[in-house]
């Protein structure tokens, strides 16, 4: 812990991270409505949540809170026809408020394994009928029609999960002291402390965006694949302007530039970096193989019923949908934990995900049929998992087949400017 993040009380701390969510995250303005997903544990934070919203002159903060332990009621007791029904009201109230221009911002907090020993033919069929219902409002936010933003709250199975040797209370603590120091919370002005990260995020997508490349060859010692790029692809990172015109930063934290891969234009293999938690369980020790942009093998070493429910899900599910190149020597890398959470997992490598591509990553995304001319993947599912090492290098390959390093050793191989 820095001298300044000492300084700070756990209030004056918690009070940033409060503020960096609604005037980063979101940067709600006057006038802004908000609507607010959570964890029921999260109510504290969300109440400070509202005070900061309703203090940059929010006209109404909507809440709707989650109980995690409900998931596992129905898998463990409701009828089967419960597992395909979803309530056509709860998509339609989200998209009413999308609609008349609320920013949204969840609240990530989970226990990781939640739904261990479910039956995941279950898991996957709720899965799919959630991800059908919720699709059309999916791709509105996905192509970033509003404003929007994801945070975190440290729930008790959560944190002592990612500190499973000390006390329950004294691991809550610590996992807040993590998700401060990762998200500048703990900063004397966190807010300046994020404009100049987003100004070096902006650089480097700047840059990537100028070097247009065809392709990207990336290897370490698990892997060795190239990933051809969508036709017209964009990096983005940090900042990114919604169509309403409000700059918002979708994850904070966020230390990623990401791009779009073409569908059918990725080869070789590649091998997880760190363990994903994704429904409700782990998946380790993943490593797949690329032909023509498909996977046609997948193994991991604990988890493989959930990754082939995954890749299973639709035929979009075994191709990919974003690449995410993030330095290893990142806030969320320094903090030296695995955060069993993808917000803060994937800000310590860099990663790819499958599935659903993000309409903002290709010009034009936005226009009917442009993503599919593009190449860019659709599925129901966005699921990112982690490739980079500290020792992983990545080449740039031009349409004419020139190579130009990107990075060397995990670190940008350009003079990339200082955060300070």
């Amino acid at each position: 812990m820095t001298a300044q993040a000492a300084a700070l009380s756990f209030e004056d701390k918690l009070a940033n991270y409060a503020d960096l969510l609604v005037r980063v995250g979101v940067d709600l303005q006057p006038g802004g409505k908000l609507r607010v997903d959570a964890p029921i544990e999260a109510a504290s934070l969300v109440r400070l949540i509202a005070a900061k919203a309703y203090d940059a002159g929010a006209l109404d903060v909507a809440v709707n809170y989650r109980d995690q332990h409900l998931g596992r009621v129905l898998y463990e007791r409701a009828p089967d026809a419960a597992l395909d029904y979803a309530p056509e009201w709860v998509i339609a109230e989200a998209a009413h408020q999308m609609d008349e221009g609320y920013a949204f911002l969840s609240i990530a907090g989970s226990d990781p394994d939640l739904l261990a020993g479910i039956d995941q033919g279950k898991i996957a069929r709720r899965s799919k009928t959630m991800a059908i219902r919720s699709k059309p409002l999916a791709e509105r936010q996905m192509a970033f029609e509003i404003n929007w933003t994801v945070g975190a709250m440290p729930i008790p199975s959560w944190a002592t999960k990612v500190f499973p040797d000390v006390p329950q209370e004294q691991a809550i603590a610590q996992l807040w002291d993590a998700i401060f120091a990762v998200s500048r919370a703990d900063q004397s002005d966190p807010v300046a402390a994020w404009r100049t990260h987003l100004e070096r995020l902006s650089s480097v997508t700047k840059y990537l965006n100028k070097r247009r490349y065809s392709a990207l060859h990336f290897r370490n010692p698990g892997s060795d694949i190239t990933f051809g790029l969508a036709e017209g692809h964009l990096w983005a990172g940090g900042a990114w302007p919604a169509q309403n015109g409000i700059l918002g930063v979708p994850n904070l934290p966020t230390d990623e530039v990401f791009t779009a891969p073409h569908r059918d234009r990725v080869d070789g293999y590649v091998s997880a970096s760190k363990p994903l938690s994704v429904r409700g369980t782990l998946i380790e020790g993943i490593r797949m193989r690329f032909e023509a942009g498909r996977v046609v093998e997948a193994t991991s070493t604990r988890g493989q019923d959930v990754l082939e429910a995954l890749l299973n899900t639709d035929e979009g599910a075994r191709h990919l949908g974003e690449l995410a190149l993030v330095e290893y020597d990142s806030p969320v890398a320094r903090a030296g934990m695995l955060f069993y959470n993808t917000l803060f997992d994937e800000n310590a490598a860099s990663h790819i995900a499958l599935g659903q591509a993000y309409a903002f990553n290709v010009e034009g995304g936005t226009q009917p049929g442009r993503m599919a001319q593009a190449g860019a993947n659709e599925s129901l599912i966005h699921v990112d998992w982690m490739i980079g090492t500290p020792d992983t290098d990545v080449d740039g390959i031009r349409a004419d087949g020139q190579r130009e390093s990107v990075m060397r050793a995990g670190k940008w191989a350009y003079e990339a400017p200082s955060e300070g």
